[in-house]
């Protein structure tokens, strides 16, 4: 493919740094594209475990930081063992949310850092031997748990849009109709608007939203007398750390799933800008380099991280792959973490504006893991995987106590009644290494 002279770098990872005019908004649309999806786990969880708005401030800030520093990394690998040295973002992700959800309402914060640094272990020693272990996840297999996930959040989305379980005026009409104010701008932007504003279509969204929300007099600007500091560090071991052992097992399983995501990821970035497939030491940087990041943040009050996939499709859509474009989204990113009036501005965002977003979010989720299972065709094992796969995960959770009786262990419920992706993944691994595969029938 031919490039003209003056734009070729932009097509090379390692190519010179691009123009000014070019280079400020290539990394802005990824900013734009990343920036709620980074920012919203903190907000949602901080929610459910009922932090103060300085906490929340706080959790924010690290999970800026923790992006910018996870996507440098990926960028420039250290010891060339950790990092891909690929163009890709990652971040705090929302596939996370629903167990994280979980284990804070039943425990605590320090509960879900603790499982955290035992997922991130979990997903190091998945990158190490990712070129053994990376077999026992077919596309049915991570397209079950994806689907899954995408399922348990809509609850969250809707939870949000009617203005957050526990709130005054909680389902009222004004929720609703900043709610659906906030998912119309983002869903017209997505699908009919083109350039920056369709690439950003959710940051537009909640910033109309936001406005809505404001001449309702619904957003509430206390938090940001709080705090006095014009640049700030997230506290090093400001929020305790617990391991619960139930907590850590369920947590775990979700981190070997999204390091299977991760693959995902960093193969449509390859083939869709650069042409050809990642490396085994390139998927091995990747996701250790995700495990060592997730580490890191629980020391700062950041959550779990991953590969961001819409960041992905921008990069299949343009092919810009040039890492300074990408080193300066990470900067841009890194740089509103250490501002603590931005980040406790941020908490300011009313919740049924971020359900208003995140919505369509969760769809997509929910879609990409029906792609995957239906790529190759969808036959009665992949119905079988699929359908008792996600009608066990998400059956159990939506029955309070049915893994609480008499004789049941208490860790039991807590492993496998707490979040319906841990039930849909188990049970998808066992099935596709038990049932048979259809063979391929041989023409004479």
């Amino acid at each position: 493919m031919s490039k003209e002279t003056g734009s070729s770098t932009l097509y090379d990872f390692y190519g010179a740094c691009p123009p000014v005019g070019q280079l400020i908004p290539l990394s802005l649309q990824h900013v734009l594209a990343a920036v709620v999806g980074v920012i919203t786990p903190a907000i949602i969880v901080s929610g459910v475990c009922g932090l103060s708005d300085m906490e929340s401030t706080m959790m924010i800030q690290a999970a800026l930081i923790m992006t910018a520093v996870a996507t440098l990394l990926q960028l420039f690998p250290v010891f060339n063992r950790i990092g891909a040295g690929l163009p890709v973002i990652m971040g705090t992700s929302f596939a996370y949310v629903p167990t994280l959800q979980a284990i804070g309402s039943q425990f605590d914060l320090a509960t879900i850092f603790g499982a955290q640094i035992v997922g991130g272990l979990v997903a190091i020693f998945f990158g190490i031997f990712v070129k053994w272990i990376r077999k026992l996840f077919p596309d049915v297999v991570t397209g079950t748990v994806i689907f899954t996930i995408g399922l348990s959040l809509y609850p969250t989305a809707v939870r949000y849009m009617a203005g957050g379980s526990g709130s005054e005026g909680f389902g009222g009409l004004q929720n609703w109709i900043v709610a659906i104010v906030t998912f119309s701008v983002v869903f017209i932007l997505n699908h009919f608007a083109k350039g920056i504003f369709k690439l950003g279509s959710l940051f537009f969204g909640m910033i109309v939203g936001y406005l809505a929300a404001l001449c309702f007099g619904m957003v509430d600007f206390s938090a940001l007398s709080e705090v006095t500091a014009i640049v700030s560090v997230p506290r090093f071991n400001y929020f305790e750390i617990k391991f619960v052992p139930a907590a850590c097992v369920s947590l775990a399983v979700v981190y070997i799933v999204n390091s299977v995501q991760t693959i995902g990821d960093l193969t449509s970035t390859t083939m869709g800008g650069m042409d050809r497939v990642p490396t085994d030491r390139e998927l091995s940087g990747g996701i250790i380099t995700q495990g060592i990041v997730s580490i890191l943040a629980s020391f700062f009050g950041g959550l779990p991280t991953a590969s961001y996939s819409q960041n992905v499709g921008i990069v299949t859509v343009n092919r810009v792959v040039n890492r300074f474009v990408f080193l300066l989204s990470a900067l841009i990113l890194l740089a509103a973490g250490f501002i603590p009036k931005l980040s406790a501005l941020l908490t300011t965002i009313p919740q049924s504006v971020i359900g208003g977003a995140t919505i369509s979010v969760f769809a997509v989720i929910a879609m990409t893991g029906i792609r995957m299972f239906t790529k190759d065709g969808f036959d009665t094992r992949k119905s079988t995987i699929v359908g008792l796969s996600v009608a066990l995960g998400a059956g159990i959770t939506q029955v309070t106590g049915s893994l609480a009786g008499p004789g049941m262990p208490s860790w039991v419920a807590t492993v496998f009644g707490s979040s319906s992706v841990v039930v849909s993944a188990l049970l998808a691994i066992v099935l596709n290494l038990i049932l048979p595969k259809h063979e391929v029938k041989k023409t004479a």
